[in-house]
């Protein structure tokens, strides 16, 4: 049986961290569109011409590119037994895009979407202490602060989207790495 999973949570709530860790306990692919944007510098595709100039000017790569690209990671033979999406859907129309996508290729839908919760002032102690270990000064606290309301503005109708369906679980997501995934083994089991 294959497993579709979403991971939401704000920049630094460890969703890349857990999606990781779920993708081998389960032996499905971790789809992160971040990393599929960073190899987007080296792939010599059509497709990765056309997010590469739109990533060179700054813009934020639009819905239906994105949606191409996921839609080509979803094709190789692998997520056919399922996949942890980080990063993806970010907005309701990629939300819909998935669905439909996933109903189209496998027959299948989104099992359940995880939501870390993570209290804003611990986000920004995490990526603090990231940009530091990282070198990286443009994570200031106002950026952070920034980033996290962007992305509750972003995130807000996909939580109410996914609670609609009945799939969204909440995790604590503020607690030692080894307990939050044991808890989304468990919640993943429990909505299969």
């Amino acid at each position: 049986m294959a497993l579709y999973v979403v991971m939401l949570g704000a920049p630094g709530s460890g969703k890349g961290t857990q999606a990781k860790r779920l993708s081998a306990a389960f032996h499905v692919p971790h789809i992160s569109t971040g990393d599929m944007f960073r190899a987007m510098k080296a792939d010599t595709s059509e497709l990765a011409r056309r997010v590469r100039a739109i990533m060179e000017r700054g813009e934020l790569v639009p819905d239906d590119l994105t949606i191409e690209m996921v839609r080509e990671r979803l094709k190789q033979p692998d997520a056919r037994a399922g996949a942890i999406f980080d990063g993806f859907p970010r907005t309701i129309e990629q939300a819909n895009a998935l669905d439909a996508m996933l109903e189209e290729m496998y027959g299948e839908q989104i099992d359940v979407a995880l939501l870390l919760n993570v209290p804003e002032d611990e986000i920004t102690r995490r990526i603090l202490k990231r940009a530091e270990v990282e070198g990286r000064a443009d994570d200031t606290e106002e950026v952070i602060h920034k980033r996290h309301q962007t992305y509750l503005e972003q995130t807000t109708p996909l939580i109410d989207y996914f609670s609609r369906q009945g799939k969204l679980v909440e995790v604590d997501g503020d607690r030692p790495i080894e307990v939050i995934t044991e808890d989304l083994i468990a919640q993943i089991k429990s909505n299969l």
